[in-house]
């Protein structure tokens, strides 16, 4: 069995003496959760160092929320992939839908970002998702085909990358795709990545988009679902770690 993950992006939200607190009462609860998964928290980057050092002695992990694909250079307002594993993270998030909506982003800049954090050690959590007209116009799978054939970088392996499904429609709108359709879309990710990540049978996949206590013990039960990406659930600790609880043992 896939050791589930179980990680909280806290996106644009939780920074100084509240996003301390917020780590410190995950921390404080983990170790109930952590006996059957791992846990991982990503906070804005400038309480990144602050939060590693409050999890520190923790079984939570830290993740940064974006790095630049350069180890160094003349980018303005940008944050090397070394720099984001010297303050404290183990790994970092690339390719979410609202970098690459918000940004313009590409699976060839996201496959660039991958390969960046690999080579500074961190492990990729690459996002796919597809957008509601997508959906309804029954390009799902075509889509995340597409997403993963360009966003997944040589040398990818079950250790150093982790795919994370993001439908774009049910991010932070409190809608979910039915049980089926999850396994679904997840049972074909599995199957794409043979080849494009090493062991791709025990890579973990995790599920995301409005994640919740009440809805996590169903999905999380899903086949080929090893985790769940948490946005707006893993901003009170009660709710991040319920649904760590969820988690297969």
């Amino acid at each position: 069995m896939i050791r589930p993950l179980i990680a909280g992006n806290w996106k644009m939200n939780a920074g100084g003496a509240e996003g301390r607190a917020l780590a410190e009462a995950v921390g404080a609860g983990a170790a109930e959760a952590a006996s059957h998964c791992d846990l991982l928290v990503c906070p804005p980057a400038v309480i990144l160092a602050a939060v590693a050092d409050a999890l520190a002695g923790s079984p939570v992990a830290v993740g940064g929320q974006d790095c630049h694909e350069a180890a160094s250079g003349a980018h303005t307002g940008d944050l090397a992939a070394a720099m984001l594993a010297e303050a404290g993270a183990s790994f970092v998030i690339v390719g979410h839908s609202e970098r690459r909506a918000d940004h313009a982003e590409s699976d060839a800049l996201v496959r660039a970002k991958a390969a960046a954090a690999h080579g500074a050690g961190l492990i990729a959590i690459i996002c796919i998702g597809e957008t509601e007209a997508q959906r309804d116009a029954g390009e799902t799978l075509a889509v995340l085909s597409g997403q993963i054939a360009g966003s997944i970088p040589d040398g990818a392996n079950a250790a150093n990358t982790v795919i994370a499904y993001e439908p774009v429609w049910a991010i932070g709108t409190g809608r979910t795709p039915t049980a089926d359709e999850v396994a679904e879309a997840h049972a074909h990710i599995r199957e794409r990545i043979k080849g494009g990540i090493a062991r791709s049978e025990e890579a973990r996949l995790l599920y995301g988009g409005s994640v919740n206590p009440k809805n996590a013990g169903e999905l999380l039960a899903v086949a080929n679902v090893n985790g769940a990406l948490v946005g707006g659930a893993s901003l009170e600790a009660a709710s991040f770690l319920e649904i760590a609880r969820q988690a297969p043992s």
